[in-house]
């Protein structure tokens, strides 16, 4: 049984081939792309479960193909980049990517990313299926979310996120435990993470982001969901 379908999409063909030998002998299906718009066609027409995507490709980049990719699809994204500044990973995450890998990286590290990548949390254990606050719907079965009659599109992690927030209502929830409980116990230090993915979040479901009612931050902490209704 295969573990995902993967698309490569990198320039340099010994990168495609070692990635695509290193994934199969993980179980899982693996296609390639060499160019950013090589790797639409491949989004639009093929169900993949993710997308390995370097950053720096001539023509059109890993920064534009990432963003055009999470224009329309939900799909997992792990961008592979030659830098490693704060800045860079902050646009990468920005752009819609799920992780990052810094090159070069053992198969190991890149193994692990996917996994996280691709892991989903279960609807939470508290029997809440809809919470409610405000003119915000937030359905744990169906993983939607409404403000007032408009749905809002989240991303697969900027979901896991929100639930796992709105399930431990009114707590400061420190960076380590959100890390650890959303993307798995191999993070922990990065908040970088939490900082670009709460800030999307705002954007989508907070009337002022800039002065936020439900995701609020706490210094030196983390973060903390501002429940103010009851929820059935």
């Amino acid at each position: 049984m295969s573990s995902g379908r993967i698309l490569v999409v990198d320039d340099d063909p010994q990168i495609r081939r070692v990635l695509r030998t290193t994934l199969i002998a993980q179980g899982y299906e693996v296609v390639d792309a060499r160019s950013g718009d090589e790797a639409l066609e491949r989004v639009r027409s093929e169900k993949l479960d993710l997308v390995i995507l370097d950053m720096n490709m001539p023509g059109m980049n890993g920064i534009e193909t990432c963003r055009s990719i999470r224009s329309n699809s939900d799909i997992a994204i792990v961008m592979l980049t030659v830098r490693d500044s704060e800045a860079d990973k902050v646009e990468a995450l920005d752009a819609g990517a799920d992780d990052y890998v810094t090159k070069p990286f053992g198969s190991p590290e890149l193994l692990a990313r996917i996994r996280a990548a691709l892991r989903r949390l279960p609807q939470v254990a508290t029997g809440l299926q809809t919470v409610r606050v405000d003119d915000m719907e937030i359905n744990f079965t169906t993983r939607r979310v409404t403000v007032g009659s408009k749905e809002i599109r989240l991303t697969p992690k900027e979901f896991d996120l929100l639930q796992y927030m709105v399930s431990h209502p009114n707590l400061p929830l420190p960076h380590t435990k959100l890390l650890q409980s959303v993307w798995g116990p191999d993070y922990g230090d990065e908040v970088e993470y939490l900082r670009v993915f709460v800030n999307q979040l705002r954007k989508k479901i907070e009337k002022n982001p800039s002065s936020p009612k439900y995701l609020i931050t706490e210094p030196w902490i983390g973060y903390r969901f501002q429940l103010r209704q009851d929820s059935k």
